[in-house]
């Protein structure tokens, strides 16, 4: 008996200490459910030592083909709840954010995801939650959005500010959008579903994002127009004054956003 209780404990401690398997793990509640649309995204190649003083603690900087990238992304919010429930006048907008990519390892798997830099959106209610929630740096501007099909031919364009101050992007693309190709830049920045943002006491709070894999368009036609210096600060003038090293236009898709956890 003293035989069989030894083994059935040893067998216990051998089922204890054995790794949970991800897939199985509990996920954190949905805070926010939304659908990203049209999302223009413009890439630019920086120097990481620019990124290296924002970077989160507990993830590293993420590269494509040893580059680095930011990116001046717009995109639509439609149909927007927090917790499940729509709040009035707040479920549709546009935003416009500078963001890099992060990766963190944990075990065997890899979280590939993004940290930003700042953020734009046209109410103060959004960009007060979002600096209450995520402590991200969102400001509050007035914004406008267009997407203008003739043809083949589809343009989108995001911009914020007053005038004549007033900045924007625009993507100009032509036919059909494709599937994400395995192993692209393309998958590299529009891939990611984690969220990374670092907190006021040093530490950092991880969100996932879940939404199916996007299509997209080459764009032919890319350019943004502000004050770089003014509004991201002068470490990224020089990165992101001139065209971007690449762009295009993502579809996009309803998305899923939990919330966040320390780690």
């Amino acid at each position: 008996m003293f035989i069989l209780i030894q083994k059935k404990r040893k067998l216990a401690g051998l089922r204890r200490s054995k790794p949970a398997d991800p897939s199985c793990r509990r996920k954190p509640p949905i805070f926010l459910t939304t659908d990203w649309r049209r999302l223009a995204m413009l890439n630019y190649e920086i120097d990481p030592a620019a990124l290296e003083p924002l970077t989160p603690a507990g993830v590293a900087l993420d590269t494509w083909n040893g580059k680095h990238y930011i990116s001046v992304v717009g995109l639509m919010f439609l149909n927007t709840r927090l917790y499940g429930v729509p709040v009035p006048f707040h479920r549709d907008f546009a935003e416009v954010n500078l963001r890099f990519y992060v990766r963190r390892r944990i075990g065997d798997e890899v979280r590939r995801g993004v940290a930003f830099i700042k953020e734009i959106v046209p109410k103060r209610a959004i960009a007060f939650v979002a600096r209450a929630v995520y402590n991200e740096n969102y400001a509050a501007m007035p914004m406008s959005h267009s997407a203008v099909r003739e043809g083949a031919a589809y343009c989108v364009g995001y911009r914020w500010g007053k005038p004549p101050a007033d900045s924007g992007i625009q993507v100009s693309v032509v036919g059909e959008p494709s599937p994400l190709r395995d192993n692209t830049e393309e998958e590299f920045i529009a891939e990611h579903y984690w969220g990374y943002a670092a907190q006021r006491d040093g530490g950092t709070l991880e969100y996932e994002v879940e939404h199916p894999r996007w299509r997209i368009w080459r764009a032919e036609h890319a350019a943004l127009r502000c004050d770089v210096e003014r509004l991201y600060g002068g470490e990224f003038a020089s990165a992101i004054s001139g065209p971007p090293a690449s762009a295009f236009l993502a579809e996009g898709s309803p998305v899923i956003v939990r919330r966040g956890v320390r780690i």
